[in-house]
């Protein structure tokens, strides 16, 4: 005996844009449906050099799924990714590549410093230390933790979501980003 087909009539909607909804069509704000495209479709670039990276690789794993907020496709090159991903420690040395991936990023791109040692020099109050990556690229989130656990990582990258959501559509336009890119030396 063959069982009846049944279908699921009561859809729910999760993080719709505010709007006009009816049958079949739905009308909202465009810098809206934008951020919500952009909140669901990031691709982290990973910038891993000590133990921060091997964290990120556990988040990456089946038990926490980062790719459940769709950021599962890691990208390599930065021309392709708009989610900048610092872990570890930051030499000196190692400041100019970093700043030049940053900027062979597209707009919009966003940077989330993982760990103390990418936020502050961590442990390694050193001359030849970077003492946090704010120094030479601009930071939108710092996940803190020596390491810091799978879930901080993974709140990290929800708080990137919720400023990726509400970012307006020109604030890469403004006046006060400009100037907050001409404080690092970018144009």
């Amino acid at each position: 005996m063959a069982r009846p087909v049944q279908y699921n009539t009561t859809i729910k909607y999760q993080g719709i844009p505010e709007g006009y909804m009816g049958e079949g069509y739905m009308a909202t704000n465009l810098e809206k449906v934008v951020g919500l495209a952009r909140k669901n479709s990031l691709w982290p670039l990973p910038f891993a050099t000590s133990c921060c990276g091997i964290e990120f690789m556990a988040t990456m794993g089946s038990h926490y799924d980062l790719g459940r907020f769709g950021a599962e496709r890691v990208g390599f090159s930065p021309r392709q990714c708009d989610l900048l991903m610092v872990m570890g420690t930051i030499a000196k040395k190692m400041g100019p590549v970093l700043r030049q991936v940053y900027l062979q990023m597209a707009e919009p791109r966003w940077v989330m410093a993982v760990g103390a040692c990418a936020s502050s020099g961590g442990i390694f109050d050193s001359y030849s230390v970077l003492q946090g990556i704010d120094q030479i690229i601009p930071v939108d989130v710092y996940v803190p933790g020596c390491p810091p656990r799978p879930e901080g990582i993974l709140d990290g990258i929800l708080k990137v979501q919720e400023l990726v959501h509400n970012e307006s559509l020109r604030r890469r336009h403004s006046d006060e980003y400009k100037s907050l890119l001409a404080g690092y030396g970018i144009e």
